[in-house]
């Protein structure tokens, strides 16, 4: 199946969401970034796609490579300069806003979601750094960075450490020179290891000498594959091993590694920020990250959809008026096929907002950075559940032929599935709305957005849900944390979805009285008038749990669950 950008539907929402022209992009740049990404990948990285799932990366004792093809195509993404997009012009980028870069990474990982994993970590090395690390490391790892020359990593997890961050045991013991002995085993390192770089930069979390337990005592140290020569050149092996590679459901890709530091006592670093402020600079990488999963979510959307259509357009089953019928003319295929049009969209739309979002903060301004906090997990949490439930209808669509290998549809569905699970699983990012982002300014940021979205809606049902949404914000706002922990998973996907049909609805206007390509501004509405009509109302149905106390999780015993 070829791959078709959806550079038409991001134009859309850049403008008009996003609104990437009060963030200084003029409209020449935004074309010739869009459809030249858009070319590169449909031409470079959708055609791996099924290998990158079929052959996988492979382990050896030497460490991973990737399938035949992928390391030409990405030093054709460093040689094009598509990693420089959102860079600092400091050290070689082009310093253009996030929100453009996050089109650009959209596109990439819809064409080849696996592959597009190694450029994503890349970017929240760029931002630890960029943020937290000292004039010498910046000079010398940002510039290769932001080229996508080499590539970076986050190194959180640990066998007995998951979402419990605190309970890692990675050690960094001081050797005297200012550098740091570092040793532990990490998991779940996606790109830990691989064949299409010179160099890799791991961020790794690790804890120094008679540092307090849990999350006080970790600090971030900047950990290379090859140290670094006079020169800035890679050098001596930095005693960093990939023990092996994860046999997984989906992202075949996307090396996810076991990496072991130090097993001969050469593992160097050099400390991030200050010791014990670890969390802090994790979580400037950590958060544009959750952006770029909810955007996972976008991408395999976008990808299944394109696939579910052009299979229900050439799948012929029976016929209509003495004509041979695709199923793509079956009122229930329409319905799924426009359900999943319009969970792109509206993921789409809400991460894009969030996004445009770093820009304003970026710029100093409080309010945006108000709105980035409570957006962050609805994007990542409401755009990953939005990527499972598309990836699910697209088999659907496939029939039995959708459970079949060969037609790829499964493939969408089984990448997706890891996407609410990390960076932070969406129970926690469920939990982060109701125990921290519901109480910034004592409610007043979601009570804005509330009312901002009230004055803007038109339709009564669309009304009726942000009303019930600001009722269990206040129910929220009044009850005890177990209470708002019981319902924080329905009141997340209830206010996503309000936040998204809001979104929707807007872009509706703006497409009923817009000139442009017909068949797109069409699709446009009708999605729009589909997932006001259909999805919205679904979203009321969650009030009650959202306001459900916690008493009714608790009823039984723990052990009573093997019952």
């Amino acid at each position: 199946m070829s791959f078709t950008p959806a550079v038409a539907e991001q134009r859309f929402v850049l403008e008009h969401v996003a609104r990437i022209s009060e963030l200084g992009v003029e409209d020449d740049i935004l074309d010739a970034v869009l459809e030249g990404a858009g070319a590169f990948a449909a031409g470079e990285w959708a055609p791996l796609d099924r290998a990158g799932d079929t052959v996988g990366a492979q382990w050896s004792p030497e460490g991973v490579t990737m399938p035949d093809g992928y390391r030409a195509a990405y030093q054709a993404y460093v040689e094009g300069g598509w990693g420089t997009i959102g860079s600092p012009e400091a050290y070689g980028g082009q310093g253009l806003p996030f929100a453009l870069s996050t089109a650009v990474l959209e596109t990439l990982g819809s064409a080849n979601m696996g592959f597009a994993l190694c450029p994503t970590l890349t970017v929240g090395a760029i931002e630890a750094l960029a943020h937290h690390g000292t004039p010498e490391q910046q000079a010398g790892y940002l510039p290769k960075l932001a080229t996508g020359e080499w590539t970076g990593t986050m190194n959180l997890t640990e066998p007995q450490a998951g979402s419990d961050v605190g309970a890692l045991k990675t050690k960094a013991e001081p050797r005297g020179d200012g550098t740091w002995s570092i040793s532990g085993t990490k998991i779940f390192i996606s790109f830990g290891d691989h064949d299409l770089a010179d160099n890799i930069v791991h961020l790794v979390l690790a804890r120094t000498p008679d540092a307090p337990a849990g999350t006080k005592g970790i600090s971030l140290f900047l950990v290379p594959k090859y140290r670094l020569n006079a020169d800035g050149t890679p050098g001596d092996f930095n005693d960093v091993r990939v023990v092996s590679i994860e046999h997984k459901m989906g992202l075949h890709a996307s090396p996810t590694c076991v990496l072991s530091f130090g097993d001969n006592g050469e593992c160097i670093g050099e400390l991030i920020g200050p010791e014990m402020g670890g969390m802090r600079a994790m979580f400037t990488m950590m958060n544009n990250a959750r952006l770029n999963v909810g955007l996972q979510g976008v991408q395999v959307a976008e990808r299944a959809s394109q696939r579910a259509v052009a299979y229900a357009r050439e799948r012929v089953q029976g016929s209509r008026e003495g004509k041979p019928a695709s199923i793509v003319d079956f009122p229930d295929v329409r319905r799924m096929l426009m359900r999943m049009k319009a969970q792109t969209m509206a993921a789409r739309a809400l991460v894009y907002l969030a996004a445009a979002q770093v820009d304003r903060a970026n710029a100093g301004d409080a309010q945006a950075k108000a709105l980035l906090d409570l957006l962050t997990p609805l994007a990542k949490a409401h755009g990953t559940d939005l990527g499972c439930e598309v990836a699910s209808i697209g088999v659907q669509v496939h029939g039995g032929m959708g459970y079949i290998e060969e037609t790829g549809a499964a493939q969408h569905f089984r990448d997706a599935r890891i996407t609410p699970i990390y960076e932070g699983t969406n129970g926690i990012q469920a939990a982060d709305l109701v125990g921290r982002k519901l109480n910034m300014d004592g409610g007043a940021t979601l009570t804005a957005l509330l009312a901002q979205m009230k004055a803007d809606a038109q339709d009564s049902g669309l009304i009726a849900l942000i009303d019930a949404c600001a009722e269990v914000t206040q129910h929220m706002l009044a009850a005890d944390m177990d209470d708002r922990l019981a319902g924080s998973y329905p009141f997340l996907t209830m206010l996503s979805t309000a936040a998204c049909g809001w979104l929707m609805e807007a872009q509706g206007r703006i497409a009923a009285g817009a000139g442009g390509d017909p068949e797109f501004l069409a699709m446009k509405r009708a999605a729009v008038d589909f997932y006001v009509a259909q999805i919205v109302p679904e979203a009321m149905g969650l009030k009650a749990a959202a306001m459900a106390s916690a008493e009714v999780l608790y009823v039984v015993q723990a052990d009573t669950f093997a019952a």
